[in-house]
């Protein structure tokens, strides 16, 4: 029995301390970051009595915090600055809840984070700067928000993304040519916000692009023929700004392209018909023209609006 009784306070012991591998530090933002985004009205709510392991959306390696995914998930409220002191985690997913207010400036301090999702809020303000110096990022995903500003020249220091997505926001000037520094880049969508301004030719160098979509801006200048380099893509959508002059026929070189998207703008009618003849092309949208609808298709899909 004295046995049992010895053995019964160590076995608690025990027991507390492997459900207690988060430090109190990180768990504190998590309380934090629970009471800021208005944590009882969550879908799927925490315990807070509860180890963290055990905390919906919440993922632990090695006791520390590395992923936390609260998609769909009925968030409401602002992001607190205190995230930031979330140094290991690597993957931060809020798709589709009703966050608002801006991001912290504080969010740069995680050096780790490889995922940003905060697509479908209510997120406004700027991007801060602070973001575009984690090199680590491999994914920025933030359309559907009121985000506004310019992208700063510093998102060329971003060397390992490889997904920007930031179409529905209020984002506004050029594109800076430092978007050329991203060579490990597969997805570029920025539709349906206010930039203005030429594509860059430095686009040239981003490679393994998959997907280039810039419809429903104001941009406007020459299609670059230095797109005819990204022999990856599958989608190329600069529909509805003011572009103008001549379709470079350095595009029939892209031999994956599934969607070519080029209507109402303000370019000249005569196109190379090898264009129309990639073998992979599906989608083909040009402008408004009898002689174009009557002369032109491609896998019985008729090119206009």
């Amino acid at each position: 029995m004295k046995t049992l009784k010895v053995f019964l306070p160590l076995f608690l012991a025990f027991s507390t301390l492997c459900f207690s591998s988060v430090s109190k530090s990180e768990k504190d933002v998590l309380i934090d970051f629970y009471n800021s985004t208005n944590g009882e009205n969550w879908n799927q709510k925490w315990d807070l009595n509860q180890p963290v392991e055990s905390w919906y959306g919440v993922t632990v390696i090695n006791n520390t915090i590395v992923e936390l995914d609260l998609s769909f998930n009925n968030l409401t409220g602002e992001l607190p600055k205190s995230l930031g002191n979330l140094k290991n985690l690597q993957v931060l997913n809020l798709h589709m809840n009703a966050v608002q207010g801006k991001i912290p400036k504080s969010v740069g301090e995680i050096e780790d984070l490889k995922e940003l999702n905060l697509s479908f809020n209510q997120i406004e303000g700027e991007l801060p700067k602070s973001v575009f110096d984690i090199k680590s990022l491999e994914s920025i995903v933030l359309f559907m928000n009121r985000i506004e500003g310019e992208l700063p020249e510093e998102i060329g220091n971003l060397e390992n993304l490889k997904e920007l997505t930031l179409f529905n926001n209020n984002i506004s000037g050029e594109l800076p040519k430092s978007i050329g520094n991203l060579t490990k880049l597969k997805t570029l969508h920025l539709s349906s916000n206010q930039l203005v301004g030429a594509i860059p030719t430095e686009i040239k160098n981003l490679t393994q692009l998959e997907t280039l979509s810039v419809y429903d801006n104001n941009m406007n200048g020459e299609i670059p023929s230095e797109i005819g380099n990204l022999t990856q893509l599958s989608e190329l959508s600069l529909a509805s700004n003011s572009f103008e002059g001549t379709v470079p026929s350095e595009i029939a070189n892209l031999n994956n392209l599934v969607t070519l998207m080029l209507n109402n703008n303000d370019l000249d009618p005569d196109i190379d018909v090898r264009i129309a003849q990639i073998p992979t092309l599906v989608d083909f949208k040009f402008i408004s023209s009898p002689r174009i609808k009557a002369t032109m298709s491609i896998n019985n899909a008729i090119v206009s609006d």
